[in-house]
């Protein structure tokens, strides 16, 4: 069998040097011409491990964490060509499992780290858009709201809203235009469930709107993501056209009479930083850039 390489590629592997440990890799395999398939993957969760490397292999899965471009021909040398994987660099092997994936069951970010988040085939691969499918040729808009209430989908915010309930108050609201609105900006300090999921599977964002947007009946809609989130953004791009040439976005998609469309709107960063003074509240807005009115109170 081709052994198979992943190479963690979400914000977190790149800034800990991903670009450069794939670079020395490919490098590495192609002077040794080796019939191995090397992938650009999201995260899978262990940023504190990134550069994080991937070998699946005849034996099972091996992965190597905290990779640096000195480790490359030593782990090329010893485990590809050898088979002896490098144990000082090993953090899971089908022999021993890591703690972190032993009690994980991964439901949205699934295929985060699994596929290649800018390859709509692999994701099709996976069984994606074959929910999209179903919906658009077997069910009526009806049916798939009480399905979503059925399986007692909730929102990933703080509310945890129904969405069942969402989509059929969409639904019902008088109006002859809808749209479906992606909130992606990840307001909270500190929160990244927006990026993680739109850096490793950003085709599974795309294809839940398009089903959301054939329920409620919209036919336009807005992905709202921050401007600090290139890498998601570019990828959602990258997806959006992928959706479009495949017929899975755009005019009579999959051949029905619905047609529907996404946009992106970026936004800059928002989050207001404040300090107390000994004679009063003073507040200005964290970014040097912007020439916001300063607010005083004295």
């Amino acid at each position: 069998m081709t052994t198979k390489i992943l190479i963690g590629y979400a914000s977190c592997g790149i800034a800990a040097g991903a670009g450069e440990v794939d670079i020395a890799l490919r490098n590495k395999v192609a002077q040794g011409s080796l019939d191995n398939e090397i992938t650009k993957v999201g995260c899978v969760g262990m940023c504190h491990n990134e550069p994080i490397v991937e070998i699946h292999d005849s034996k099972g899965v091996y992965v190597y964490g905290d990779v640096g471009v000195s480790d490359v021909d030593e782990i090329v040398e010893s485990h590809l060509i050898k088979g002896v994987p490098v144990e000082k660099k090993l953090i899971s092997s089908p022999e021993e499992s890591y703690d972190y994936f032993r009690s994980q069951e991964k439901i949205v970010l699934r295929n985060s780290g699994v596929i290649d988040p800018e390859d709509i085939e692999e994701y099709i691969d996976s069984g994606g858009y074959e929910a999209l499918k179903k919906a658009l040729t077997e069910m009526t808009p009806q049916e798939v709201i009480d399905e979503i209430k059925e399986s007692n989908l909730r929102g990933r915010g703080g509310a945890g809203f129904p969405t069942g309930l969402k989509w059929q108050f969409a639904a019902d609201a008088p109006g002859d235009e809808k749209y479906i609105i992606c909130n992606a900006d990840d307001g909270d300090p500190g929160a990244f469930m927006d990026r993680s999921i739109l850096e490793g599977d950003p085709h599974a964002v795309l294809e839940g709107m398009i089903i959301g947007a054939y329920a409620i009946g919209a036919g336009d809609s807005y992905i709202y993501c921050r401007a600090e989130y290139p890498l998601a953004l570019k990828r959602l791009e990258i997806g959006i056209e992928q959706a479009k040439e495949k017929g899975l976005l755009g005019e009579n998609i999959l051949g029905t009479d619905f047609s529907f469309d996404i946009h992106i709107k970026e936004g800059a960063g928002a989050f207001v930083c404040g300090r107390r003074q000994t004679l009063g509240l003073r507040m200005r807005c964290c970014s040097p850039l912007c020439h916001s009115e300063r607010i005083e109170r004295q």
